[in-house]
């Protein structure tokens, strides 16, 4: 089957967001011409459930360079770039387009597993637990899965808990080349950027409620603050809602944050943060973000009940052909604004995280891609960590390509530091 996209004729408008990005990606150019020159991956079917646009081409170009077959499906209904979608075809299979319904957005998964893919990379993990639940038959194939995310590795380690996982798993999401720079500069960005893209209002001045001080939530809630907002943080964990008070936030519960908040971001990767109680007691026209994996964190069904009128408004062209904002009017008089369907807020509203930030996450991919194949057979059905060889590789080419030298321990020292006495 050929690829299934929105529109081909975007195609020249995607190669020039790749060729854009690959520009901003020096780690990935290296450790594309390694795997190229290893041919590790020759002839590996590589199933792919990732946001679609500019810097995930790139990993997905470093792959079918190196000989992998590459079947790309979206990780989010509203995240794909149909103009990259439409670039993407010329190298790899890819099935996906912006505003897919749930039943198409589960079909393209399912297009991909039909491919009975060798490795997985995941973001979310709707593959990986599509793979599990619908399509035993296929779980030989996989030598294991890569990870991108907070979400989907806690579900696969519930998948493990459960002794249901049926092969390997890299938590990529938790080697510090990711979490410490893409969940936490990344996120929070990108987040402001999509917040200002879908609005155009301004955040200095603003009360700005972020929910969770996670490493996404700690990097939201300091750029919103780097904007010139008073920034509150809700917690539900006492060790990190004492970091957010030393870190110089408010701390607060939720229903009391909303009665003063012009904009609330979600940040926790868990259900129903906020609800029906929580809109009653908002403040007139606040602006709702979520910059959690799915869509659940702001409860969009208790928006629509709570709502007696309600207007799609922001409407953009490329590369988004989508309304960005929607206008609530609930029952009690007031205004509520809803960004981007209450998805992936710089996603469904901006463009992602930075090239250079993907350049790590998509490096550490690629490295763990190839560590995957090489151990085919040799790992348990386990989550497992990123070796930290592959860590300190990806933290030690970033360096080279800012031109950063670093000191290394003498062998006195590390005799040193081992000893006991």
């Amino acid at each position: 089957m050929s690829s299934i996209v929105k529109d081909l004729g975007l195609k020249s408008i995607g190669m020039d967001l790749i060729e854009w990005a690959e520009d901003w990606m020096p780690i990935l150019k290296i450790v594309r011409e390694e795997l190229i020159s290893e041919q590790v991956l020759k002839d590996v079917r590589i199933g792919a459930c990732l946001h679609i646009e500019g810097k995930t081409a790139v990993l997905v170009k470093t792959l079918t360079d190196a000989g992998a077959e590459v079947y790309v499906c979206a990780s989010n209904p509203e995240s794909t770039q149909d103009a990259v979608a439409a670039a993407l075809s010329d190298y790899a299979y890819i099935y996906a387009w912006r505003g897919e319904t749930e039943e198409e957005y589960m079909e393209n998964i399912r297009r991909v597993i039909d491919k009975s893919p060798n490795i997985i990379i995941d973001d979310g993990a709707d593959l990986t637990i599509t793979l599990h639940r619908e399509y035993p038959e296929k779980i030989g194939y996989v030598y294991g899965v890569c990870e991108e995310t907070t979400t989907g590795v806690r579900r696969l380690r519930g998948l493990e808990r459960d002794g249901l996982l049926k092969f390997p798993a890299i938590a990529v999401n938790n080697a510090m080349m990711k979490y410490l720079f893409d969940n936490r500069y990344g996120t929070g960005e990108s987040a402001v950027f999509g917040f200002l893209n879908a609005t155009n209002t301004v955040i200095a001045g603003k009360t700005v409620v972020v929910a969770g001080y996670g490493w996404v939530g700690r990097g939201v809630a300091q750029r919103f603050r780097g904007m010139g907002a008073n920034v509150i943080v809700t917690e539900v964990n006492p060790v990190r809602a004492v970091e957010a008070c030393m870190d110089g936030f408010r701390v607060m519960r939720m229903i009391e944050a909303v009665k003063i908040a012009d904009i609330v971001v979600t940040a926790t990767g868990n259900i129903d943060v906020v609800t029906v109680e929580h809109l009653r007691n908002m403040k007139d026209k606040c602006i709702l973000a979520n910059a959690g994996h799915f869509d659940v964190e702001v409860s969009v069904r208790d928006l629509e009940m709570e709502a007696v009128e309600k207007k799609d408004m922001r409407f953009f062209q490329t590369p988004y052909n989508t309304y960005m904002v929607r206008k609530y009017k609930l029952k009690n008089g007031k205004t509520i604004y809803l960004l981007g369907k209450g998805r992936l807020v710089n996603l469904a509203c901006g463009q992602g995280h930075a090239a250079e930030i993907m350049d790590l996450s998509f490096s550490l991919q690629a490295e763990c891609v190839k560590y995957l194949v090489k151990n085919r057979g040799r790992l348990e059905r386990k989550v497992y960590k990123v070796p930290h060889e592959i860590d300190a590789k990806i933290a030690e080419l970033k360096l080279k390509t800012l031109g950063v030298e670093i000191d290394k321990l003498t062998e006195k020292q590390k005799k040193y530091i081992e000893s006991w006495y």
